[in-house]
């Protein structure tokens, strides 16, 4: 099973790397956010492309799932879906299904990812007007309905400055993660993509930094 899995999951392929390290401070850090008001569902988006947002989301269900919670990835990426690729799964069947499927609603297609307490909602078929659909009365259902069948509910939408997506997301859910890239994401990006969060009141909860420089004193303290 492990072989089917992405090397950027770190999380499973190196679970006592830095870099696994700084996903569980992350989690311990997003438990202590949601100490007045739970974080049910959090959704993690980004400024532009490629900049890690689905790696990031996929490594942080990991650790979240190790501590003993029931975790579901839902792939909200309606035009770039990646999440079932990270976990070597099929995605044509998913959360668009369960917007058409009244038989999926009932029992969401939720697959089995290797790791305890951790299902992945891949996107299913990639509809026409992702924003629309993700704007639909039945999207809050479903929202609804996977809130319920889990302890934490991990969005993964497409990213902000792009298209409408992540927006209209957001202010479903209790909390942001944007997730930046080092050498990467512009800071005018950036400051844009907190301004459109803002503006939809979302509650941005605060920023991931990929593809940052390993400290090596700490490659040798973790021993990997």
């Amino acid at each position: 099973m492990k072989g089917n899995i992405s090397p950027d999951l770190i999380t499973i392929h190196h679970p006592r790397s830095p870099i696994a390290e700084a996903y569980r401070i992350l989690r311990t850090n997003l438990e202590f956010s949601g100490l007045d008001r739970p974080l049910r569902i959090l959704l993690v988006t980004s400024p532009g492309a490629e900049e890690g947002k689905s790696t990031v989301l996929a490594n942080l269900g990991v650790v979240i799932a190790q501590a003993g919670k029931k975790v579901i990835l839902a792939d909200c990426d309606l035009r770039r879906p990646y999440l079932h690729e990270l976990f070597g799964l099929p995605g044509n069947v998913g959360l668009t299904t369960m917007i058409v499927d009244e038989e999926a609603m009932k029992n969401p297609p939720l697959l089995a990812t290797g790791v305890e307490n951790l299902l992945l909602l891949p996107s299913g078929p990639l509809p026409p007007n992702p924003a629309e659909v993700l704007a639909s009365r039945r999207m809050e259902e479903i929202l609804k309905r996977l809130s319920a069948e889990a302890d934490m509910l991990l969005l993964d939408a497409p990213p902000v400055i792009s298209v409408t997506d992540a927006l209209i997301l957001a202010s479903k859910s209790d909390g942001v993660i944007l997730v930046i890239r080092a050498g990467h994401t512009r800071r005018e990006m950036a400051v844009r993509a907190k301004e459109l969060l803002e503006k939809v009141n979302a509650r941005l909860l605060g920023s991931v930094l990929t593809d940052a420089p390993v400290d090596m004193r700490l490659q040798r303290y973790y021993g990997s």
